[in-house]
């Protein structure tokens, strides 16, 4: 009988897709994939650690797979895993704890998968991780939307952030492969690709060609997949410094690219952003904002944003929500800071306590939900392609619009990885629209 392994992903979309690609691994080598809390003879857990939660997350998920399995081959990989291998070999129960570099050579320290008493440590120090692992989703994937790794590590120094510490610099998939890897992924039946990284808009690959050197920027990706047959290309995130305007341009005239941005702003005092070490003012931003709301009509922008961050006062909080208020923006998604081991921010006093970031937290959680009702009641009546996807249990089937509006309509097999044209019949909350399809 066939080993089983389960795996789940904790954090953003680039550990979905290297998720995606250790499940295909384990397929190739005869594995049965198992769903998230079916039990199954290896437990593979991908890791976050840009908040704490993620890390308590990480001990309740690894307490739960025991409890319902207690023989199961516990392996812990990702982020976390970089970061505090030793925290995570002392959760009872864990047998693998790999780094960033050993991540995808999973299968050369699978030793008999056999339960010890002790945990087994594989990492590499940071210094040394510099390898590019390709990863996209697989045709194991039960996904409408593809991710694609281009890009992994961080050259930045934001002050909050242990990402640098936990996947090394900055470094770029060469275009070519890039290309190739999306070819992959439009023959296994995507509709859409997502590009992701960790700083996705810092793609740069370099090639010598004749003696010369040949600079590759993001553009340039976009450039060549939008001649590929692929019906959407999004980002799934892009710092505002790096959102140039040919990037915005191309956007524009594209009929591949979505018209939509997830760009981070974390603050909006600008006190607060100089303390982050972020690479822009508040000023940038907003003319960053006003910029793809001319060019682009209808555009879809969602923001990234920090509470709670050290000598965060009432009024630097306030900057923040009245800076938001006033943009033209579709959503938020708003995190609470987390004091993390070995960054700067978490030697700055002025620690906010935790019933005023809770509170802030809901204030712009609610303005949250205000800009995507009213973002979502802008496009009503308006005709929007969507990729629909899997049919739920209410009997809608749910999909995005290229601008990312969630819109349901009553749900038929045939729509499940499809693009309908839908006309936007009501909008009564800020979770979904209610569509109509009017054209296939």
């Amino acid at each position: 009988m066939a080993k089983s392994v389960t795996l789940h992903t904790l954090g953003c979309k680039l550990n979905y897709s290297e998720t995606s690609t250790l499940a295909g691994k384990f397929h190739e080598k005869g594995f049965a994939l198992k769903e998230y809390g079916e039990s199954s003879d290896i437990f593979v857990l991908n890791t976050c650690s840009v908040t704490d939660n993620a890390d308590k997350e990480c001990r309740q998920i690894i307490r739960s797979v025991l409890n319902k399995n207690p023989e199961t081959y516990v392996i812990v990989t990702g982020c976390y895993a970089q970061l505090q291998p030793h925290e995570i070999a002392e959760i009872h129960g864990v047998d693998l704890v790999l780094g960033s570099n050993e991540k995808f050579k999973l299968f050369n320290y699978l030793d008999g998968m056999e339960k010890k008493d002790v945990s087994c440590i594989f990492t590499s120090p940071i210094n040394e991780v510099t390898y590019f692992d390709y990863a996209y989703s697989s045709d194991v994937d039960s996904r409408t939307r593809a991710f694609l790794k281009i890009q992994d590590g961080c050259d930045y120094n934001c002050s909050f952030c242990t990402i640098p510490l936990a996947r090394g610099g900055s470094r770029s998939l060469e275009i070519s492969k890039v290309i190739d890897n999306a070819k992959k992924l439009i023959d296994l039946g995507y509709k859409e690709i997502v590009l992701t990284g960790v700083n996705t808009g810092d793609y740069n690959f370099q090639l010598t060609m004749d003696n010369k050197a040949l600079n590759f920027r993001l553009i340039d990706v976009l450039y060549e997949l939008n001649k590929l047959d692929i019906e959407r290309i999004r980002i799934s995130s892009i710092e505002p410094n790096l959102l140039t305007d040919d990037i915005i341009q191309l956007t524009n005239v594209s009929d591949k690219i979505c018209k939509h941005f997830h760009i981070p702003l974390q603050s909006g005092d600008p006190e607060t952003l100089k303390l982050m070490r972020r690479r822009y003012n508040r000023n940038d931003y907003e003319q960053l904002i006003y910029k793809l709301n001319d060019i682009i009509p209808n555009i879809g922008i969602g923001v990234d944003v920090i509470i709670g961050f050290p000598q965060e006062t009432d009024e630097r909080f306030n900057n923040t929500y009245t800076f938001l208020e006033s943009l033209p923006v579709s959503y938020l998604h708003v995190f609470t800071y987390s004091e993390r081991r070995n960054t700067y921010a978490v030697t700055l006093p002025g620690r906010v306590d935790t019933i005023a970031r809770k509170e802030r937290s809901r204030k712009l959680r609610r303005l949250s939900d205000k800009k995507r009702l009213e973002f979502y009641t802008s496009n009503k009546s308006k005709r929007h392609k969507v990729l629909f996807e899997t049919i739920k249990d209410d009997g809608y089937i749910y999909g995005f619009t290229e601008n990312y509006i969630k819109v349901r309509v009553p749900g038929y097999p045939l729509h499940e990885n499809k693009i309908a044209v839908v006309k936007i019949i009501n909008v009564d909350s800020h979770t979904f629209a209610e569509g109509e399809i009017i054209n296939e």
